[in-house]
């Protein structure tokens, strides 16, 4: 071999053996065909971007502009970056949701839907930056709030704005969520779910249009987020048992958020997985329906334990504290006082282990309710530093291992503490 050649050779072989080092490209839907007017569909360019930045680490770009599109759906290890300026906007035509095309007043379920944002078995995926992606949600509230007013409690079926299923490592961040049709975010049996600095709107009588709804997610932390919506300002879920796992919902971490209306921090009402290892410190409510709210019913409970609320200041909440395992059947400080015991199951509600802690403000109705059933008693919840103005005190019944240190409310009908078949210690700490 002469040296020239094998100069070639070596080069060759290098070359062939060399490491090849990933680059991340940037998929801007403007560039790339989308109108961005507010008037034209660009779905077909959104969706195509997803699907050829899918998998590559890569970036799907919003400029600024209204971007008008139908359902999407995500791809995995994905980031997509709506920039200031960009709103990413769903249609208005109720008929572009439904799997099967029909009437949307007659669907039987939200599974008749399909959500505006979508995605399963995904991983690493991010929505991020300082634009908003609107829901158009106002064609689809009147409808559901008529069905409300002929049955309480009841949900219309509707499509929730992002649905994101089995995941693992998903990030929203910086961006704003507004005017869903139904919920905003679920994340749904995922895990490793981040969401910081995220702004989520709703009218304050737009109905079921719960912010972030967590279910039967693990390992999530929900922090330094603004929270103005019609419903559940936060849920945790776990509606089914899963396979594998003690407790269908646990470890999740909410700090610093500003809560203004909506209907609090909520556990519940689908508990029958199991909920464990809550935490909720250093937020605000004003003017909510509940702030700290803990609920279920026979046939959707399970247990929930280990769960701590920390350093919370509420102004005009009503009420402050809502634990009671009698969903749609106790109002603030009302429950069913003359219920008989029934036989205990797998889907009987247990709740266990609460500290609330440092928590001050007033409540225009009652400050709330500590209540289990006759057959499933409340069990260890420890309140300690309150300080709480409202017309009326604390119902606490059906309960036992209940402990008040250093427990001041001020009631203006009553006193601060009505018990009802409860073992508490430290009555006497109670001041009105």
């Amino acid at each position: 071999m002469t040296k020239a050649s094998l100069i070639g050779f070596l080069c060759c072989h290098l070359a062939a053996s060399a490491v090849e080092v990933p680059t991340t490209k940037t998929f801007d839907v403007r560039e790339l065909g989308a109108k961005g007017d507010g008037t034209t569909f660009d779905t077909a360019v959104i969706q195509k971007a997803l699907d050829d930045c899918g998998g590559s680490g890569g970036t799907v770009k919003f400029p600024a502009g209204t971007f008008l599109s139908k359902p999407l759906t995500l791809r995995t290890k994905i980031t997509v970056l709506l920039e200031a300026g960009a709103t990413l906007l769903a249609s208005t035509n109720q008929a572009d949701f439904m799997k099967v095309p029909g009437d949307w007043l007659k669907a039987t379920g939200g599974g008749d839907f399909v959500p505006f944002i979508g995605g399963s078995d995904l991983t690493n995926v991010t929505i991020t930056g300082a634009g908003i992606i609107d829901g158009g949600g106002a064609v689809w509230w009147e409808e559901a709030e008529k069905a409300r007013q002929k049955v309480s409690g009841f949900t219309l079926p509707r499509p929730n704005l992002i649905v994101l299923n089995r995941g693992k490592n998903i990030r929203l961040a910086g961006i704003t969520l507004r005017n869903s049709p139904k919920f905003h975010y679920v994340p749904t049996d995922c895990e490793d779910v981040l969401i910081e600095g995220v702004t989520i709107l709703a009218p304050e009588r737009a109905a079921n249009t719960d912010a972030i709804d967590p279910s039967n997610c693990r390992n999530v932390k929900i922090s330094h987020c603004l929270i103005d919506v019609g419903d559940d300002n936060v849920a945790i879920k776990s509606g089914k048992k899963v396979e594998g796992r003690e407790f269908g919902c646990e470890n999740i971490e909410i700090s610093d958020c500003t809560i203004l209306h909506g209907h609090g921090i909520s556990i519940g009402s689908e508990t029958v997985g199991g909920v464990r290892n809550v935490t909720v410190t250093n937020c605000s409510f004003t003017d909510t329906d509940n702030g700290i709210r803990i609920k279920s019913r026979r046939g959707k409970g399970g247990v929930v334990e280990n769960i701590t609320f920390t350093d919370l200041t509420m102004t005009n909440v009503h009420p402050a504290i809502s634990i009671a395992p009698y969903y749609q059947q106790s109002t603030h400080a009302k429950y069913p006082q003359n219920d008989s015991a029934q036989p205990v199951t797998e889907t009987t509600p247990i709740f266990r282990n609460i500290t609330i802690r440092n928590v001050t403000g007033n409540s225009t109705k009652d400050v709330g309710l500590i209540v289990g059933l006759p057959e499933s008693l409340v069990e260890n919840v420890l309140l300690e530093n309150i300080r709480l103005t409202a017309t009326e005190g604390l119902t606490i019944a059906n309960a036992r291992g209940i402990q008040l240190k250093h427990v001041q409310i001020t009631a203006t009908k009553g006193g601060p503490i009505i018990a009802d078949h409860a073992q508490i210690e430290g009555m006497s700490d109670a001041k009105n």
